[in-house]
């Protein structure tokens, strides 16, 4: 049995007080010559600072073009997982959490807590295109950043090559994760949560004002969690912890300190062995004398804001954060025809640390009869990562004497100079956006030997919308990104020379529509998109030791997608995706297929309904389907995957809607794959088994 770190316990037990903060106020509301009656304030979590929500529809966000801009008006493709979507859904993970996501695909791998392992329009995004805040964060090969989903307020998807803005990142677009800042009024919220498997967890969130003209604003996010999984030795725990403050001294400046510490244990093998190409077994690859994945991470950093004058505002962010991982896993193997498998066992340890500043100022006028938004900035970003690996094909005992030996590390320092203008004429928006990126990196081998390498490119993007009389905006645009590659690539797979990964490039076409149903807080958009990329990266998992490899690609395909919270109660998600992503240049007998485990056909519903009044008032349900198409298991496309369907439900109770004293009380429950529908699904020839049914109760309390 796997003995846990007791020191983490009282990250259980640590909010147990929060309580005592403060008591339920009761709100009421007078007419004049009316009796008093009660009236009902909604307390939200969001902060609506950089994306603005409101249930399960986005309104205005400031990533797409870095000011803040209503998310119609951009002509790129945008998708957002609302706070509302993330609290209704209950993900566990940002996997999760993207699952009702249009051309996102986070189920390429199975089921696996240690990362988050998505692709975007048939491209991984998850080494380049993840982001928090506007600031990107690299994952280093195997020391990802994790995102903690009790600790954001929603996660912004800008489809398509976005470097015109942001600089490195892949060419399926970028996934930014909103970090919960400090509220104007007061908010406290505890949460419990128990489900299947020991799953146990509790969550504090508390924000306000500290003093009483509101020019200091504070947030404390907590949260422990204690958990098995279905798989043996394979836990869930963390501790979590993210402090945040914003000093406001008048209403044009606003300087955010956001910070986080968090520590996780899962386990270091989730997959099953292979007994043959294309083939799963019921062999769990782990064993449960050495199977944790521990890790460490942490950031801090800060969000500047002032406003000169109605012309000119300028703004600087600035992060560093930093990730330990320290990784014990195990599989097996066949010595020979005839023989029994036998037993190896690997320690992975690597450290991956960045940090980014991001200089910009804004500048709002006229040019005649053209209103202009313009940015401009410069940004720098350092990213150094070092790791260590050993193998033993021993004992566990052999594994643990062994000192780990250095593998291999890189740095990479990177500026860039970017501007961005957004031009309004009559009902056109005109949007330019042009950068040049110049990264030197510094790869270090497993034999401390060093090589240099020094990149530089122009990426840009032209993008033009109309807003038609009936409020349908049709639009387009041509896009472009530029990404250097952190890690070593194998041209020859089964070879233990390796060499520094090319940059990544591509460009992309795309057609569009968007348009808010006049009326109703509900909006549909379509988009087409054809994306070439050249020299992309991808994981090889045909040999044991899995290794990355370059190929060039090209995706074409259309979204359908639709969001809306109305009036009446009722919520919804709904998206299609049809993609073809080809490989153009690849292994030797894959040019011209399909990319393995991208299905042509995604589908995705989510509904929920709120009664209101009558005898189910304070009632909440709500369910969803997730379909993905058959897609190939290799990329030469000798076999297939079945396509698969996900049913996920929830059940909720508000007692406050009948007893004022409960008011801000919630019990909801929430399952994943209600009908337990578990399939193999292989990538690039190798195979993982998806998870199976999850339930779990959680009780808010929120005042």
């Amino acid at each position: 049995m796997r003995a846990r770190p007791t020191t983490w316990r009282p990250g259980l037990f640590l909010l147990g007080g929060a309580a005592m903060l403060c008591q339920p106020g009761t709100v009421y509301a007078q007419d004049d010559g009316e009796a008093p009656v009660l009236g009902k304030i909604e307390v939200t979590a969001q902060s609506n600072d950089i994306l603005v929500q409101d249930g399960y529809v986005a309104k205005k966000d400031r990533i797409g073009t870095k000011t803040d801009t209503p998310i119609a008006k951009i002509p790129q493709a945008i998708s957002v997982v609302t706070q509302k979507q993330l609290e209704d859904q209950k993900p566990r993970t940002l996997d999760e959490a993207l699952g009702y996501t249009a051309s996102a695909n986070p189920n390429s791998f199975g089921f696996d807590t240690r990362y988050d392992a998505f692709f975007l329009r048939g491209f991984p995004a998850f080494y380049n295109g993840m982001f928090r805040d506007g600031l990107r964060q690299y994952n280093g090969p195997s020391a990802w950043f994790k995102t903690e989903l009790y600790g954001i307020e929603g996660v912004t998807i800008l489809k398509g090559p976005a470097s015109s803005l942001y600089g490195v990142s892949g060419p399926g677009g970028i996934v930014n994760v909103v970090t919960k800042r400090p509220k104007d009024e007061p908010f406290h919220e505890i949460e419990l949560l128990a489900g299947e498997h020991n799953r146990f967890q509790a969550a504090l969130d508390a924000s306000g004002p500290v003093n009483d003209d509101g020019s200091i604003l504070y947030r404390f996010t907590s949260l422990g969690r204690l958990s098995d999984t279905d798989l043996p030795a394979y836990p869930d725990d963390k501790l979590y912890l993210a402090p945040a403050v914003t000093f406001k001294p008048d209403e044009d400046t606003r300087f955010t300190i956001l910070g986080e510490y968090s520590k996780s244990v899962t386990g270091g093998t989730a997959a099953f062995y292979n007994s043959g190409y294309g083939v799963l077994s019921n062999i769990y690859e782990g064993d449960p004398a050495w199977n944790d994945f521990t890790q460490s991470q942490g950031r801090i950093g800060y969000e500047f804001e002032h406003r000169f004058n109605d012309v000119l505002t300028v703004r600087q962010n600035l992060r560093y954060n930093a990730v330990d991982s320290d990784i014990e896993y195990s599989g097996h193997y066949l010595p020979g025809a005839g023989q029994p498998l036998e037993h190896y066992w690997g320690h992975y340890t690597e450290t991956m640390k960045n940090f980014v500043v991001d200089n910009m100022a804004q500048l709002e006028f006229d040019t005649g009869p053209v209103k202009h938004t313009a940015v401009g900035g410069i940004d720098y970003a350092w990213s150094d990562y070092d790791a260590a690996s050993g193998l033993s094909y021993v004992s566990v005992d052999d594994i643990k004497a062994i000192p780990v030996p250095h593998s291999g590390g890189q740095q990479m320092n990177q500026l860039g100079v970017y501007l961005h203008d957004q031009m309004e004429w009559n009902d056109f928006t005109l949007f330019t956006s042009g950068r040049y990126d110049w990264v030197d990196t510094t790869s270090t081998s497993a034999d401390f030997s060093q090589s240099k390498q020094k990149d530089s490119a122009f990426s840009g993007r032209l993008g033009l919308s109309y807003r038609t009389e009936w409020g349908i905006i049709p639009y387009v645009n041509y896009s472009t990104s530029f990404s250097p590659n952190i890690g070593f690539v194998y041209d020859d797979v089964t070879s233990a020379v390796g060499r520094v990964a090319r940059p990544t490039i591509a460009r992309q076409k795309e057609i569009g529509v968007k348009y808010e149903i006049p009326g109703h807080n509900a909006t549909v958009s379509a988009a087409l998109f054809d994306i070439g990329q050249k020299d992309g990266v991808v994981l090889d998992a045909s040999t044991n030791v899995n290794k990355q490899r370059q190929l060039d690609l090209n995706s074409r395909g259309l979204e359908l997608e639709a969001s809306a919270s109305l009036d009446n109660g009722f919520s919804f998600i709904a998206s299609y995706t049809y993609q073809r992503v080809r490989i153009e240049r690849g292994a030797e007998g894959t040019d011209g297929k399909e990319l393995s485990a991208t299905p042509n056909h995604i589908l995705s519903l989510w509904g929920n309904y709120q009664f209101e009044n009558g005898t189910l008032e304070g009632l909440g349900l709500g369910t969803g389907v997730r379909v993905a198409g058959s897609s190939y298991g290799d990329d030469a496309n000798s076999f297939r995957n079945s396509a698969r369907a996900f049913v996920d439900a929830s059940l909720s109770y508000d007692f406050g809607t009948r007893n004022p004293k409960l008011e801000g009380v919630k019990l909801q429950v929430n399952a994943k794959n209600l009908f337990d529908n578990q399939k193999t699904i292989c990538s690039a020839g190798y195979c993982y088994r998806d998870e199976g049914r999850s339930l779990v109760a959680s009780l808010r309390y929120r005042f």
